[in-house]
């Protein structure tokens, strides 16, 4: 990958009681100065309040005075283990280990939980935030009469000494739904890797939630390749008032009083006979119709529409969309971004109706506060939806970075479009009756006009203004030309983000918190990529291993097996059933079908002959699928290991047709290749025998080459 130029800026910690403090030394040596650096961790006689993140322990600090302690976990400070399953089989208990990478971190925190006049545990309130508590708690050694937990929506003073003054107990049964959602996808992902590994390929995975997904991809392509497109025909008319001076246009829409069959005329023989008629016949307006329609605003975020918003209007992944949100949570910004509830607080409603008057005025003021009703059965309608926290606060207020500010403002637009009233629109319609001798045709003319912005006033909304002129019932309009117009069905849409993360919600597949770690894990594993158009594609990979596990593991890959068992996890969460008995009645079938499934599944033949002959030996050479698709091997291995990428055709880089050899080695093709970062670049084919690469596209002047951000 090309190089690139970087700068370094220098930032200062913001100051703090929850600030380590830190002293530098300087050792005078023979042979050049050190710099050591030395943190002191000082809680004696301090409440130690402890939270996931540093920058959102500095913005607790700056809330709470210097009898507090505010300190970071640095995240999940115990996990399974990587080296091995970490599950007792029989009995489903897991076996915690701290990270070799938070040791240091979790000794820090002991000494200042020593030190401490008592413990606070504030981690995020979603189950995810309650697991981490809990095992703070076992770590530390907090005893069940020294536990205190609190949870907050948002990050402000008054949510923090709000919640401080109602410290609650570790809610046990959302740590069990967290701790069964972890034991069932490690044991998926640890029992049927191996599996593929024998049966496929080395280093393929297996997800229990993410196998659902790429399910979904796969089968929409499947859709995609079967389907076959229908030719059919629209007509319509342009006419003009019966006075002439005005034009407009109608279309189509009834052959004798029958409405027109989907997707519209058959043939192109009966296309052009109706329009033959249309040019002969009586035309006669027989009704017309002046209405107001509204059209309301939508909801807050909820943690999948934002991702969907984000995507659609600012180009974000969901993992992108997700890491700026913390951010924004963690500085005080914005409420919790992990929540599928649209519940507003009082006092937000409040502040949005205040802004609104003082800054839009009456006409934009609702009598009341709109609420709206969550959908998701899961949902906890304690939570909120994600908001500004200060709605009188817009981004320009803010001293944010380009993207953040564009991503608060989105949040901010939407929440505040929530308390607007609807936007009024007029509609005219009128039927247009043509009459030839045998022949009966209806054609509509409509039109739409905005009368009163509403919430589109701060929730900019692409529609279409289209003015229909006034015509008189019984006027007879004056036909100016008749026409028809060939059309083709559409396959079905492959999925980008935005329709995948839906999909995935409307199914109940994975939850708030995990929709964007979905969508990035079937990337990384190679199992669906990004067209250009940015929609999901199932590789080579994908759809063999999806068609394995359709095969021999059909309860993996289903979606309703998938959906049902989040709603075991809720179940769980609200203390209904024991978790252990969730895990069970998956994993003791589960484990028998994979342990018949290693004797009885044959290992997949994925070699494909090919005209490639080996330039080392001169053997043939076989098309082989690996992880990464596939690739040409040389059937004399194991004594020669020569292997070729197969390009595909788009990815090659072409001037006037040809390719672009590479000017480095004169061997390989110039291809386009992707960054870790996502960021398209230019290289050689034959990598890494040859490292050329560059961020310019060598088929366009470099004045016409546009860089692109990470």
């Amino acid at each position: 990958m090309p190089t690139k130029k970087t700068t370094t800026k220098k930032t200062t910690a913001a100051k703090g009681s929850g600030a380590a403090k830190t002293k530098k030394t300087v050792k005078k040596t023979t042979s050049k100065r050190k710099v050591s650096t030395k943190t002191e961790y000082d809680a004696n006689g301090k409440t130690l309040i402890i939270v996931e993140s540093p920058t959102k322990a500095r913005t607790i600090s700056g809330f709470l005075d210097n009898t507090y302690k505010i300190e970071s976990s640095f995240g999940h400070i115990r996990d399974l283990p990587k080296s091995k399953l970490g599950i007792d089989e029989e009995t489903f208990e897991p076996s915690y280990v701290i990270p070799t990478k938070s040791r240091k971190r979790v000794n820090e925190l002991k000494k200042l939980a020593s030190e401490a006049k008592e413990t606070i545990l504030a981690t995020d309130e979603d189950r995810e935030g309650e697991a981490i508590a809990w095992h703070l708690k076992e770590i530390l050694g907090i005893s069940d009469a020294d536990e205190k937990r609190i949870a907050f929506h948002e990050i402000t003073k008054p949510a923090i000494e709000e919640a401080l003054q109602h410290p609650r107990k570790i809610e046990n049964s959302l740590v069990d739904a967290q701790t069964a959602r972890r034991i069932l996808d490690r044991l998926v992902g640890y029992k049927l890797s191996p599996f593929l590994w024998r049966k496929v390929m080395k280093g393929l995975s297996a997800g229990r939630v993410q196998s659902a997904a790429v399910r979904l991809i796969v089968e929409r392509e499947e859709e995609i390749r079967k389907f076959l497109p229908e030719t059919y025909y629209t007509v319509s008319a342009d006419l003009k008032t019966e006075d002439g001076k005005q034009d407009f246009e109608a279309d189509l829409s009834k052959i004798n009083g029958k409405a027109l069959p989907k997707p519209g005329i058959k043939t192109k023989e009966e296309a052009e006979k109706i329009t033959a008629d249309l040019r002969v016949a009586d035309l006669s307006t027989t009704d017309t119709e002046t209405k107001e329609s509204r059209r309301n605003p939508y909801p807050p975020f909820t943690t999948s529409t934002l991702q969907q918003e984000a995507s659609r209007r600012l180009r974000l992944s969901a993992k992108m969309t997700m890491n700026i949100a913390q951010g924004l949570y963690e500085k005080g910004y914005i409420t919790y971004m992990r929540t599928d509830s649209v519940n507003l607080s009082n006092e937000s409603l409040a502040a949005a109706e205040a802004w609104i008057k003082q800054n839009l005025g009456e006409k934009y003021a609702t009598e009341t506060f709109r609420r709206f009703k969550t959908k998701s059965k899961s949902a906890q309608e304690a939570h909120e939806a994600i908001r500004p926290t200060n709605p009188s606060r817009g981004a320009d207020s803010l001293h944010l970075e380009e993207r953040d500010k564009k991503l608060y403002d989105l949040i901010w637009r939407r929440f505040m479009a929530s308390q607007l009233p609807q936007a009024v629109f007029e509609q005219n319609r009128a039927v247009i009756e043509a009459k030839t001798g045998k022949e009966n045709y209806e054609l509509i003319a409509s039109g739409s006009k905005l009368k009163f912005d509403g919430f589109l006033k701060v929730w900019p909304t692409e529609f279409e203004e289209k003015t229909l002129p006034y015509i008189e019932k019984g006027s007879h309009p004056i036909l100016i030309k008749a026409a028809f117009e060939e059309h083709q069905t559409e396959p079905p849409a492959r999925y980008n983000e935005a329709s995948l993360i839906k999909t995935l919600e409307d199914e109940g597949i994975g939850r708030p918190s995990t929709y964007a770690s979905i969508v990035s894990v079937i990337q990384e594993r190679n199992y669906v990529e990004k067209n250009e158009a940015k929609r999901f594609v199932p590789t080579q990979t994908g759809e063999l291993v999806n068609k394995l596990l359709v095969e021999n593991f059909p309860e993996v890959v289903d979606v309703k097996f998938t959906a049902s068992m989040e709603e075991e996890f809720d179940d769980i969460a609200e203390g209904k059933i024991d978790w252990k008995t969730t895990i069970g009645k998956f994993y003791t079938p589960f484990s028998k079908n994979l342990a018949e499934k290693y004797e009885t599944v044959e290992k997949q033949n994925t070699d494909e002959p090919s005209d490639e002959i080996c330039e080392k030996c001169g053997k043939p050479m076989v098309i082989k699928t690996g992880r990464f698709g596939k690739f040409l091997a040389c059937t004399g291995y194991p004594e020669c290991k020569n292997t070729k990428k197969i390009l595909k055709e788009d990815l090659i880089v072409k001037i006037n047709n040809e390719p672009v050899i590479c000017p480095k080695c004169r061997i390989g093709n110039i291809i386009k290749r992707r960054s870790k970062a996502r960021r398209i670049f230019f290289g050689c084919s034959n990598y890494p025998n040859c490292d050329y690469a560059t961020w310019d596209d060598p088929s366009k002047p470099k004045k016409e080459t546009k860089k692109q951000d990470e």
